[in-house]
């Protein structure tokens, strides 16, 4: 067959050579050793928290390297496309701190434009770059034409599962589809003149010549040195409307972008083989592949399950809602990257996580687990590490979305607001109460008469008539001015007269010979100023309150007693 005449009458408008294309797309000037990675995310929906995981790994390698970072929309499956999904993409992308130095942005109207010389960046926008590239696989008689219907094809090669699992004859009917797969590689030049005269689409298919009984050895950075079967699946490179699939427009375009690591989850192993096949069949240099572990997560019976869509935590906007900083959500995700991460962190507290030399080799081989509890216990340490005027301005941002009562009485007042926020912040051990912004209410909000409850009651197993003594007593001597040293001494000596151990070693030593002790008298003081058992320092929390704020709320607990 003359193949150069079957590419000419299958594309007579593609008049370009690959070699045209190579000239547009010089290789890359950069430092040695310098990597060039990729986030090549489908606009079907929500950033998912395992697309973190590559874009953040893709991020570290490039930049620590001096090398190029940069996003691609892999936008070909128009019926899977959702409106605006890329835009958002970007957007919370940025939010956590993924920045690329070329690729698809938003320009000032919030429409997606190119930045680099390596563009378009949408796939969708570079439709005759992959016919050129089509053309030339049919003219060396590496791929053919496929007369017929993408959903017929697809019915071919595909055997259904659940039904081979009913159908002993399964391995039978596979193979009988096989062979009428094989059969449709046989065509003549008049054949394909008459399609194409009749109007009648094609899809152009790789000529696959690998035989799944023999293996190949390949290295992956992440999984090691892997046997994988050899691919003999004509698969589709081209579909009807000249749009590609996303194997070969991968392929085409990390060559022509100079990519030189593919950073992608586990799941897209068994695609190896074909994109193996492709670089080869093309010419191109194969770049370097990292195939990270799944994010599990645990179900209700404690097994092990694949972080689903549907998971709290599987959408990235959830933190945004949830009020987690995104440093925080970043730092979480490092401690599941590199194992090594939490002792580096511990020996440099105070340094950002962008500055962890990030290393491929501390990589998990298995599945990350997702556990809320230690996003928890790392959020609540990065958040008790920044200054009040810090805290103020984020808890701010998020309240104006998600608590407008909330965030018109932090701006009435912010100097208010930043001294709550300043209590135990700073020093050694900071106080560790906030884990997200969606905690600060909580926390603070009893500093606020609007917001104010009896959240808790008075330690149980005391007497009402104790404690309504112990605050008539805590009002007759309370004196606003009074230094913390003397507003103690004044709860001791309550404690002595209600005959409650002062001393804590005395209440230790014999603690039958009391009715409590001044810890218990502190308590009765603390629910009724701040309606909660657990709360910020007393003394300070009644100096921000304010003298007359502070008798009141006393005043008012002795009334419901």
């Amino acid at each position: 067959m003359d193949f150069n005449y079957l590419a000419d009458i299958l594309f007579p408008n593609i008049t370009e050579v690959p070699e045209d294309i190579e000239k547009k797309y010089p290789p890359r000037t950069l430092p040695e050793g310098a990597k060039v990675t990729r986030f090549a995310p489908s606009p079907t929906g929500f950033v998912h928290f395992g697309g973190l995981f590559p874009s953040m790994v893709a991020e570290r390698l490039a930049h620590q390297s001096g090398g190029v970072f940069y996003l691609r929309i892999e936008d070909t499956d128009a019926k899977r496309e959702v409106e605006g999904a890329a835009q958002g993409l970007i957007r919370t992308l940025s939010t956590y701190g993924i920045n690329f130095d070329e690729g698809a942005v938003l320009d000032e109207n919030g429409n997606i434009s190119d930045r680099g010389a390596y563009g378009p960046y949408k796939q969708s926008m570079r439709g005759p770059i992959y016919q050129v590239y089509a053309k030339q696989l049919v003219r060396e008689g590496k791929a053919y034409p496929c007369f017929t219907t993408e959903e017929e094809l697809d019915e071919l090669q595909q055997i259904n599962k659940k039904e081979a699992v009913k159908n002993t004859n399964w391995q039978e009917e596979a193979e009988k589809r096989k062979e009428e797969m094989l059969a449709r590689r046989n065509f003549t030049i008049e054949e394909v003149k008459e399609h194409l005269e009749s109007g009648h689409p094609f899809v152009v298919r790789i000529l696959a010549n690998g035989d799944p009984e023999k293996k190949f050895r390949f290295t992956d950075l992440v999984k090691g040195n892997m046997e994988i079967p050899e691919n003999d699946e004509d698969f589709v490179l081209l579909k009807s409307d000249g749009i590609p699939t996303y194997h070969f427009a991968h392929a085409v375009d990390d060559h022509l972008m100079g990519t030189t690591h593919v950073i992608r989850g586990e799941e897209w192993l068994p695609s190896l083989a074909k994109h193996v096949q492709l670089f080869s069949y093309l010419g191109f240099k194969l770049p370097k592949y990292m195939h990270i572990a799944q994010i599990m997560r645990l179900d209700e019976n404690g097994n092990k399950k694949k972080l689903s869509k549907r998971d709290m935590g599987a959408n990235m906007d959830d933190y945004t809602k949830m009020g987690y900083s995104p440093e925080a959500v970043c730092e979480y995700v490092m401690t599941l990257l590199n194992s090594n991460y939490e002792e580096w962190h511990a020996q440099n507290p105070d340094k950002l996580y962008t500055d962890f030399p990030f290393n491929i080799k501390k990589m998990s081989v298995s599945g990350c687990l997702f556990d809320f509890n230690k996003l928890n216990d790392v959020s609540k340490n990065i958040v008790s590490r920044m200054s009040a005027d810090e805290v103020y301005e984020k808890v701010t941002c998020w309240a104006r979305k998600f608590d407008e009562d909330f965030a018109a009485e932090l701006i009435a007042d912010a100097d208010y607001a930043k001294k709550i926020l300043s209590i135990g912040r700073g020093g050694k051990k900071p106080r560790k109460d906030i884990a997200t912004w969606a905690d600060v209410k909580p926390y603070m909000g009893f500093f606020y008469d609007r917001f104010f409850a009896m959240e808790d009651e008075y330690t149980n197993g005391f007497d009402k008539e104790d404690i309504v003594k112990t605050l008539t007593a805590f009002l007759e001597t309370y004196d606003y001015s009074d230094e913390m040293n003397v507003w103690f001494d004044k709860i001791k000596k309550i404690a002595d007269d209600m005959g409650f151990a002062s001393d804590m070693k005395a209440y230790k030593a014999s603690p039958e010979s009391f009715k409590g002790n001044v810890a218990d008298i502190s308590s009765f003081i603390r629910v009724a100023v701040t309606g909660k058992q657990n709360a910020p320092d007393l003394y300070t929390v009644m100096q921000i309150l304010g003298e007359q704020r502070t008798r009141a709320r006393i005043e008012k607990a002795i009334r419901s007693l």
